[in-house]
């Protein structure tokens, strides 16, 4: 039995004339974009990240004060708390941590502790030392211990718990304002 031509099969020789010729203007559309770019301007380098130094790892030796930091992971947060079993604020967790982990009494207030120490400045920051953020208009509104591999533990908000947060994620990155180490100083 031999069956009939379809439409398709009569039109095979005109769509195949057609494919070839939208891959051909395809390849010329793809090699002058290729010669194109080619022949543009070398660009500047964007400058790095603020916060590119977070992934790198340096240790100065207080990594005990992360650690102690990261224990009290799922505190829940209190307005002016200062203890596991009372809750934390973001100052009342560091002032804990540091003086049950290292020995060392910090202020109160994160504007007084943004003084302690000595700023990182451009170099990496160490577990153990001390980020801050604007949180609300002002430099120094909130702070947290780093951890090491871009992360920190801190108490956020009412209602929340303390926990550990990435330095890159989009909010904490636009709002870093610098590391301090306070590592063998007493205020």
């Amino acid at each position: 039995m031999r069956l009939k031509p379809s439409s398709i099969d009569q039109h095979t020789g005109a769509d195949t004339a057609s494919r070839r010729a939208c891959i051909g203007g395809l390849a010329l559309l793809l090699s002058g974009l290729i010669l194109a770019g080619c022949s543009a301007p070398a660009l500047k380098p964007s400058p790095p990240s603020r916060i590119a130094k977070f992934k790198e790892d340096t240790s100065v030796g207080t990594e005990g004060i992360s650690i102690a930091a990261m224990g009290l992971v799922g505190v829940p947060y209190r307005f002016g708390g200062n203890t596991p079993a009372g809750g934390f604020d973001c100052s009342g967790l560091i002032v804990y941590v540091y003086k049950n982990a290292a020995g060392i009494k910090l202020p109160r207030t994160v504007q007084e502790m943004s003084r302690a120490g000595q700023s990182v400045q451009n170099d990496a920051p160490a577990p153990g030392d001390l980020v801050f953020f604007n949180t609300t208009g002002e430099r120094y509104s909130h702070a947290g211990i780093y951890v090491g591999h871009g992360r920190f533990v801190h108490a956020p908000s009412k209602g929340g718990t303390v926990r550990l947060d990435q330095m890159t994620s989009p909010y904490w990155a636009a709002r870093y304002t610098e590391a301090r180490r306070i590592a063998n100083t007493k205020p």
